[in-house]
């Protein structure tokens, strides 16, 4: 398998997976600061010019929730899913689709302003920015709570899934924000278990990241 990433990136959670997984695996790095996913050839897999993109085999997928998911079930053995037709597997949709379409979409907000606002309407992208880092938090407070409700080690209680992965990337983003994901109780020390785990760090080391680790 081939993994087009770039460091810190919404291929993160993937990334963290592969490593999870143990299987061989290929990184490609798409230089963002080069536009190298804006290029022809990385349009023809993701014609959207967004990052990630896995290739397994003849399979070209792209959209960082559905390669989670491919990855989890391909690889049951590795347990990143809870098993299908449970509730158990029912909250863990919930909870991805959550991630991408609520918490994610509003990072994008924040961290792309001018994609909603006139290039001469400065002061509407920054407060646009503001707007979002302030939803953000409120959101970053639902999974505290989440956290604090069932009070197990991982988002869905005592079994680490795909959703860390997710999660981790996500609140990785928010880490110079006024109030980090990392400022919370139950987030903060989420966020240092998911730390600890080898195949986490190993990713954080091949993508050359530095501290604030999150």
């Amino acid at each position: 398998m081939e993994l087009h990433y770039y460091p810190s990136n919404a291929s993160m959670a993937p990334h963290i997976l592969l490593e999870e997984i143990g299987q061989p695996f290929r990184l490609i790095k798409v230089d963002r600061t080069r536009d190298a996913h804006k290029t022809p050839d990385y349009l023809k897999l993701n014609p959207n010019g967004l990052i990630p993109v896995l290739v397994d085999g003849e399979l070209v997928l792209y959209e960082s929730a559905a390669i989670c998911l491919h990855l989890a079930d391909k690889y049951p053995m590795a347990e990143l899913a809870p098993g299908l037709g449970t509730p158990e597997r029912a909250h863990f949709y919930k909870w991805l689709i959550w991630m991408t379409n609520t918490l994610q979409a509003t990072l994008l907000l924040y961290f792309y302003p001018e994609r909603w606002a006139s290039p001469d309407q400065i002061q509407g992208a920054t407060a646009l920015k503001a707007r979002a880092e302030a939803k953000a938090g409120s959101l970053l407070a639902h999974l505290e709570a989440e956290l604090a409700r069932h009070g197990g080690p991982w988002l869905l209680g005592a079994q680490y899934t795909a959703l860390d992965a997710y999660a981790l990337m996500l609140c990785r983003w928010t880490r110079d924000f006024g109030c980090p994901a990392r400022s919370l109780p139950y987030l903060g020390e989420y966020l240092s278990r998911l730390l600890e785990r080898p195949a986490v760090q190993r990713v954080f080391a091949r993508e050359e990241l530095l501290p604030p680790l999150v």
